[in-house]
């Protein structure tokens, strides 16, 4: 099959792309179809390399209102809704849920998934679901599941063992939730004890990492500490950060020199942290959303993710990574023209980092011909326009099309 007339990845000349046995087996300008060949023009459409979501909760998708609403719509409120929708939990119900959200990602070019599934379950219902889930939809997404601890690894009862039992089972990732421990000592105590199980089972580490408005939390230095001491550097992830929002400079100036020697990732969630934070402030209200421009120009990894999709910490939500970059660069004051160029970076490039990809990941000779193609010609366009997902090709085949709509202004 050959692609013709993309510009890849913003570049500023046009390209082809021929693929032949699920990989990209020749990029270039003005490339000769071979006999036969089947040749589709796209006549100067942007080509990226296929979307990834960095951070989202498939387990709780599309239960917001089930059993009660998060009127208040706090953290706190929406894992006590979370608490209550848990205990209908069944395997079949995570399974038809999460195929639906699933649906959702792949219509908007996403075809990379980190999900982190509670583990505060004694049944660890959903994480079975989601490891029989990982292997059924192989061909369509690649899930990457973070055995996340919901209610906590110290504060909850059992919840050790049922980290170790849920990585045992096949998570890819080691979570925590250091801000919701009980004591500061359980905080710290619950960080030694996932980056252990990390480093003892040769996992991944994603932790919710002082997601919360506090000044005085600060599980991310524990946690950049142990990065570092113990080599897992960019196998660590921090999510959230919000309370670095409202560090003080200084105390920031000192941290920034531990993040850069700790090699970790990050990833903001600005959707659901715009939504989520600042609640308890009257005026001036926090944003709450993470420094992702001095983290960037810092040169440390940053990612975004969607969080939640209609669930009880957020009410909405379509799966579109589009909204997700959209809102983090306005509540990030990332305006400028090349900070939008490059704002794809946030769900593509970056994010693989975030997920340790590796060199297969990406637009390049001799890769798994994975691709989509958007109605725009850069990024900036495509952003601002809302441009469709034209084309999300996986491994050569086709997984989603839509066709761009046609707007008749009649005046």
């Amino acid at each position: 099959m050959l692609y013709r007339n993309l510009y890849i990845e913003n570049a500023a000349e046009l390209r082809d792309i021929r693929v032949e046995n699920g990989k990209f087996a020749e990029i270039g300008a003005n490339l000769a179809a071979k006999p036969g060949e089947d040749v589709r023009d796209f006549g100067g459409c942007l080509a990226l390399p296929p979307l990834i979501e960095s951070h989202v909760h498939l387990d709780t998708c599309l239960t917001a209102g089930d059993p009660v609403w998060n009127e208040s719509g706090t953290l706190f409120e929406g894992i006590e809704c979370w608490a209550k929708r848990k205990e209908k939990l069944t395997k079949a119900d995570v399974r038809e849920r999460v195929n639906r959200a699933v649906r959702l990602y792949a219509a908007s070019g996403v075809q990379y998934i980190r999900t982190h599934v509670d583990v505060t379950d004694p049944k660890l219902t959903a994480m079975e679901a989601l490891l029989e889930l990982r292997d059924e939809l192989k061909d369509v997404v690649t899930l990457q599941i973070v055995a996340f601890p919901q209610e906590g690894i110290e504060s909850y009862p059992n919840g050790r063992r049922l980290m170790e039992d849920a990585v045992r089972m096949g998570a890819d990732c080691v979570g925590a939730i250091p801000h919701f421990e009980f004591t500061r000592e359980y905080s710290v105590s619950s960080l030694n004890f996932a980056v252990s199980l990390a480093e003892k089972y040769d996992k991944l580490v994603d932790v919710h990492c002082d997601e919360i408005d506090d000044e005085a939390s600060r599980g991310l230095e524990t946690l950049a500490a142990r990065a570092y001491e113990t080599g897992l550097a960019d196998r660590v992830t921090a999510s959230h950060t919000t309370a670095m929002h409202s560090y003080n400079n200084a105390y920031v100036q000192r941290l920034m020199r531990l993040l850069k020697l700790s090699r970790i990732n990050f990833v903001s969630n600005p959707l659901v942290n715009t939504h989520l934070q600042g609640r308890v402030d009257t005026y001036p209200k926090r944003r709450g959303v993470t420094r992702v421009r001095e983290l960037t120009e810092a040169g440390i990894n940053v990612s975004f993710g969607h969080d939640d999709i209609f669930d009880p910490w957020y009410p909405m939500g379509t799966g579109s990574l589009r909204d997700v970059v959209f809102m983090g660069l306005h509540v990030c004051q990332m305006m400028g023209y090349g900070d939008i160029m490059n704002s794809c970076k946030f769900i593509s490039t970056n994010a693989a980092k975030t997920l340790h990809l590796g060199d297969s990941y990406g637009i390049r000779e001799g890769n798994p011909a994975s691709f989509i193609v958007l109605d725009a010609k850069n990024y900036y366009d495509a952003l601002n326009r809302s441009a469709a997902v034209r084309l999300s090709c996986k491994n050569g085949r086709a997984l989603a099309e839509t066709e761009p709509a046609a707007a008749r202004v009649r005046f």
